[in-house]
This record gives C-alpha cells, sequence and structure tokens, in this order.
C-alpha cells in the first residue's frame, strides 16, 4: 500500500520474490507495429511494475470526474540502461481529452537535483480508447527529440480490450511528420512518406519487479 503525500517524495517498491525475473513488455496486438530497438541502437528502459498500478490510484479522483491526470517520467542511466526511477506529478490543468502541465520549472529542478533524463510521460484517458491522440503525438515530440528511448504511457481504464500501452513514435517516419505539422489541437496528420503508422508500440521497455521509483506530487 502506498501513502499518498502532497508535494512530498514517496519510496515505494514492489515485495516480489528474490528469482523474480525482468520481462520485456509485449502486448499483442495487431493495430500497431513493433520497433526493432536493437536495429534503432535504442537503450533498453526499466519501470517498475508498480508504476501503472500507483499512477491510476494518484488519478483516481480526476478519472471519477472524467478528467485526465499527467506525470512525467525521470531516470537514471547505469551501464547503458534506464532506469526510471522518479515519477512527478505537475501542478496541471485538465478536461476529459487533454492535460496540461503546469510551471515546467519545478519538473526541470527536480530532475537536474537528482541528475535525471526525461524519458516520457504518463497520462490517462479516462473515458476514451487506448491510443495516441494528436495532441499526445505533439507532446511526445520533443521527449523522443531529446531522449530517443523516450516513451509515452497511456491508461485506459474503461478500455475492454487494451487497458494500458507504451508508445513512441515510429523514427524516421512519425518523427518527421511531427517535425513539419505546425498545427495546434486536435487534428489529423498527413501520413508519413514511407506510409508506416506515426506511432508504434515499444519493444524496447521491461517491467522490473524490484526497481524502487519516487513520487513527487506537486498538485
Amino acid at each position: 500500500m502506498v501513502t499518498h503525500h502532497p508535494s512530498a517524495a514517496i519510496s515505494c517498491t514492489e515485495v516480489a520474490p528474490y528469482a523474480a525475473q525482468v520481462s520485456q513488455v509485449t502486448v499483442g496486438d495487431s493495430r500497431y507495429t513493433y520497433s526493432e530497438s536493437a536495429m534503432l541502437g535504442l537503450k533498453k528502459l526499466h519501470i517498475s511494475a508498480q508504476l501503472m498500478e500507483v499512477f491510476l490510484e494518484i488519478a483516481r479522483n480526476n478519472t471519477n470526474k472524467d478528467l485526465e491526470t499527467c506525470g512525467v517520467l525521470g531516470a537514471s542511466l547505469t551501464n547503458e540502461t534506464f532506469y526510471a526511477t522518479t515519477l512527478i506529478i505537475p501542478k496541471q490543468e485538465s478536461t476529459s481529452s487533454s492535460c496540461q502541465a503546469l510551471h515546467e520549472e519545478d519538473i526541470f529542478n527536480i530532475q537536474n537535483d537528482r541528475s535525471l533524463l526525461p524519458v516520457g510521460w504518463i497520462h490517462t484517458h479516462p473515458s476514451q480508447s487506448c491510443f495516441m491522440s494528436s495532441i499526445d503525438l505533439h507532446t511526445q515530440y520533443p521527449y523522443q527529440v531529446m531522449v530517443p528511448e523516450a516513451i509515452a504511457i497511456v491508461m485506459a481504464p474503461t478500455d475492454k480490450t487494451r487497458n494500458y500501452g507504451i508508445f513512441r513514435l515510429t523514427d524516421p517516419s512519425g518523427m518527421n511528420v511531427l517535425k513539419e505539422c505546425e498545427e495546434k489541437g486536435f487534428h489529423p496528420h498527413q501520413e508519413s512518406s514511407d506510409g508506416r503508422p506515426l506511432y508504434e508500440q515499444c519493444s524496447h521497455v521491461y517491467i522490473n519487479p524490484n526497481l524502487r521509483f519516487e513520487i513527487f506530487d506537486l498538485r
């Protein structure tokens, strides 16, 4: 059980058998393609087995009001592997289909103090299915420019077929489309030049049952 203290750090770890194994995220779904992480030269990214569950609990009040919640993932880099050790819940403005982080300097301060790299973000779709909207794609783009391994986790508790997804923009296909797009709000994107989807399910992410992480709730 995790006790939630606003504006404080919460240290949490999953109680797992000593021999528990780190497992690669593999979600069989024909709607999404899988990146060949080795071919792209992507480093492995480990996330805690508890991270998504804990985030859903933090977001519960907003979810019950049909409001999105977002958080930012910070990671350390050890032996060419990223370990997501920090979840930051910033001050934010939310609707049923969008979430905007406020006072981003507070996020940067936590990351800088702990020498963390921004390896992506997590947010809820409280009443929608599990997918990346046009706004989500634009949010993901700068993360992936900074850190190619950066991910976007979508939590969709009401989606009966798929309640979460771990995505990234296809590279270079989706990245090139987003680089050239200057539209705001919800809008259709043009197809990529090679016909590939604009985003895909990640294949470089691993669930680590023994990874400890901190939560900073700044709301």
